[in-house]
């Protein structure tokens, strides 16, 4: 019995997507929920599993094709049995195969394998030798990777596969690799935001050292009793959720000449993929306790490493927090992520000197930075958000409290 595949329904926000990879081909065997194809779309990427045991019968699309929601893309026969052989069994058959001289062909001797080596190759080592030898690549136009220069057997082969351009000596590469539609939408988000918002940035510099103190004292009592660490990450979440509500402004958006107030914290985290930058998002942020946030965003990060974060997971937000202190930034204006109207920087954490009650000590310094629509927020209520995370992020008791 012959088995449908469609394209799952997208969203109204998705209007269509790109087939990425195709992980079986016809006539394979398949498995029931075992996962045919990626298919990728402005947001995130869909597996498209096999309802079904049987087999691949045929692909309605080559990867790099659009399809549309609910749009036919591969036929399985249930029940079916793959006559093919296993790759693994085919495979040596096939290299023992290519390994024989064609009929009526002799075989390359080493003296004639040495009649057509270009010079260049005789200080080779015996396999590279042998392979830019059958290649007929002459090793001294390859630039070597190995001890003191050298080419190895893996830069001839790699300049084979360029086309003698790869490990070209001198040559200056180039590729020319199209964007994938993530990072297409990535680009045509931050442009958006550029040309739309009246974008400003203000800084302020917080004190961790309580916050580091409590996460000494408590961390261990907390993972043994929630299951997951304590970081700085569910710290500047809760504060940022209080804050909002005591700054409502931060938290709101502009639709037309409208100011539309969200009477919740939905907190964007910023979360880098291969594919690219995405913000889950950490819903009423604002009745969430610390071990709460922790494991949401543990969860989070495990389902953009392995590609499983679905579109609902990224809707929504009323405010983001990203974190380039990650990669060991020290300053940075991060780009505000419309409709919302403001963002909070967080950076490495750096050991400085300060100036404490008269006294000069080396403290656990972070700048921290808001970037606002500068339409709706004006620079007092900037500085008196960011002066309310300071506050709270020094003295984290006042979290606890609710103060």
């Amino acid at each position: 019995m012959s088995t449908e595949i469609k394209v799952p329904v997208l969203p109204e926000s998705v209007s269509d997507a790109t087939i990425a990879t195709w992980h079986k081909k016809p006539g394979d065997a398949v498995k029931r929920d075992e996962n045919l194809v990626d298919l990728e779309t402005d947001k995130v990427v869909l597996e498209v599993p096999s309802p079904v045991d049987g087999v691949l019968k045929e692909i309605k699309f080559e990867e790099g094709a659009t399809v549309t929601s609910s749009q036919l893309i591969a036929i399985v026969e249930a029940g079916a049995v793959a006559d093919a052989k296993p790759a693994a069994e085919a495979a040596p058959a096939a290299a023992k195969a290519a390994e024989l001289p064609a009929a009526g062909a002799q075989p390359i001797t080493p003296k004639a394998e040495a009649a057509k080596a270009p010079a260049g190759n005789d200080q080779l080592p015996p396999g590279a030798r042998f392979t830019a030898n059958k290649e007929g690549i002459d090793a001294s136009q390859v630039e070597g990777t190995g001890r003191k220069g050298a080419v190895t057997k893996e830069d001839i082969l790699n300049y084979a596969k360029s086309g003698g351009v790869g490990n070209a000596a001198g040559a200056r590469a180039e590729e020319r690799v199209p964007m994938t539609r993530i990072r297409a939408r990535i680009a045509e988000r931050l442009m958006q935001s550029k040309n739309s918002i009246a974008m400003l940035t203000s800084f302020n510099e917080v004190n961790l050292g309580k916050v580091m103190a409590m996460r000494k004292e408590l961390g261990e009592s907390f993972e043994k009793a929630n299951g997951v660490k304590l970081g700085f990450m569910s710290f500047f979440a809760k504060a940022a959720a209080n804050a909002l509500q005591r700054h409502p402004v931060v938290n709101a958006s502009v639709d037309g000449n409208d100011i539309v107030y969200h009477g919740y914290a939905d907190i964007s985290i910023a979360v880098s993929t291969d594919k690219g930058l995405v913000t889950p998002v950490l819903r009423n942020v604002e009745r969430m306790g610390f071990a709460d946030v922790e494991k949401a965003i543990g969860d989070y990060a495990k389902k953009a490493r392995d590609g499983k974060l679905a579109l609902e997971d990224l809707q929504g937000g009323t405010f983001t927090i990203t974190n380039g202190g990650t990669f060991g930034s020290l300053m940075s204006t991060p780009i505000v992520n419309p409709p919302q109207s403001a963002i909070l920087g967080m950076h490495a954490i750096k050991e400085r000197a300060i100036v404490e009650n008269g006294a000069v000590i080396a403290a656990p310094m972070m700048y921290i930075a808001l970037s606002y629509d500068h339409r709706i927020i004006d620079g007092k209520d900037a500085v008196l958000f960011l002066v309310d995370i300071k506050n709270q992020l020094e003295n984290p008791h006042r979290m606890l409290l609710g103060m």
